[in-house]
């Protein structure tokens, strides 16, 4: 059986299995892999069908990551106009309104082993209280995952036995991740040998965006342009 055919049996059964356990959902054929969109009061209850239905078997959690919807699909790096000066130019740093329903989401991405397949699971978080159910007692590897997730985009995992920063110090402030996390950080440590320790600061440095001053299209490679001929050499000429 070839990828695409597993990929179309596996998004049979989900439809069929869903559909019968009336359960909300929205699945999504993207990059050579399926998506399956429930909403989170739903998602411990799918993560055990998705576990222990025998036609399914996603015996496997090997990742789960945050995502920042803030700002989708924007950046501020693409320029085509000079600047007025060197390399840096104005950059429009005001943020758009974000739909505070969807802002954040929790990834789940599941490996079966016995049917060889993959599978996206997503749920969708607001941005004033991100909290989902822990799903550690589905697949116990989802335990520093969830933990890393917590660190960088400030998800809460309910019923998670140890939810605390595995990545940033204990005494971090904010969630560095997050879109509107400044680039520049927050705070700034030096060495101080006076004290003889390690001191944290307000950062001192501004943000700045640099880009080339302007982009062009290279003129040696349009389509129809001869090549130039080579020059003629030192030993030429005098022959």
């Amino acid at each position: 059986m070839t990828p695409e055919e597993r990929l179309d049996l596996l998004a049979e059964r989900l439809e069929e299995i869903f559909e019968e356990q009336d359960q909300d959902h929205q699945l999504r054929r993207e990059y050579g892999e399926l998506t399956l969109v429930v909403p989170r009061e739903s998602l411990r209850a799918v993560a055990g069908t998705l576990h222990d239905h025998r036609v399914l078997d996603f015996a496997q959690c090997i990742d789960v990551c945050g995502v920042d919807y803030a700002d989708y699909g924007r950046t501020e790096w693409v320029t085509t106009a000079a600047a007025n000066s060197g390399f840096e130019r104005g950059v429009q740093r005001d943020r758009p309104e974000v739909d505070p329903e969807n802002r954040f989401a929790a990834v789940y991405h599941l490996l079966s082993l016995t049917h060889n397949v993959r599978l996206r699971l997503k749920v969708f978080l607001d941005a004033d209280y991100p909290v989902v159910d822990s799903l550690i007692g589905i697949w116990p590897s989802v335990s520093w995952f969830e933990r890393e997730a917590f660190d960088l985009y400030g998800i809460m995992f309910d019923g998670h036995p140890d939810l605390r920063r595995i990545l940033t110090d204990y005494g971090f402030i904010g969630h560095p991740f997050r879109k509107d996390f400044p680039l520049i950080g927050q705070v700034e440590m030096r060495y101080d040998a006076e004290q003889g320790r390690v001191v944290y600061q307000p950062v001192s440095i501004e943000p700045r965006t640099l880009v080339p001053k302007v982009i062009r299209e290279d003129s040696r490679y349009q389509e129809g342009r001869k090549p130039e001929p080579a020059p003629e050499q030192a030993g030429d000429a005098d022959a």
